[in-house]
């Protein structure tokens, strides 16, 4: 049984659709081994960033970015955020955004 992966927002959506053509081709490549693999999807392909939310790593000729995701009840994963990362660390604001998001979606 797949997982169903849907998106917090047409603007993420469209955020990811705008990255550089080999990010998103690795993009959905990936995308494609989660919605196969769900949770059990770990490294170098997904990272747990902790309390429920977790990252994608994308990455092609034109650098690298990150996509966060959270797991919901049915085998559903929801795309929340993304970026191109420009530095070794995630950035902190990056960070908080798809935490802020994650409890939006998690709030009944």
């Amino acid at each position: 049984m797949s997982w169903i992966i849907d998106y917090y927002s047409e603007e993420v959506r469209l955020e990811i659709a705008a990255m550089p053509i080999g990010i998103r081709a690795s993009y959905t490549r990936l995308s494609n081994l989660l919605e196969e693999f769900g949770l059990d999807l770990r490294m170098p392909h997904s990272r747990a960033m902790g309390g429920g939310l977790f990252e994608l790593r994308p990455k092609g000729r034109e650098g690298i970015a990150r996509v966060f995701y959270c797991m919901k009840v049915g085998r559903k994963i929801i795309i929340l955020h993304s970026f191109i990362k420009k530095t070794n660390e995630t950035p902190k604001r990056e960070l908080d955004l798809a935490h802020r998001r994650q409890k939006e979606i998690a709030a009944p």
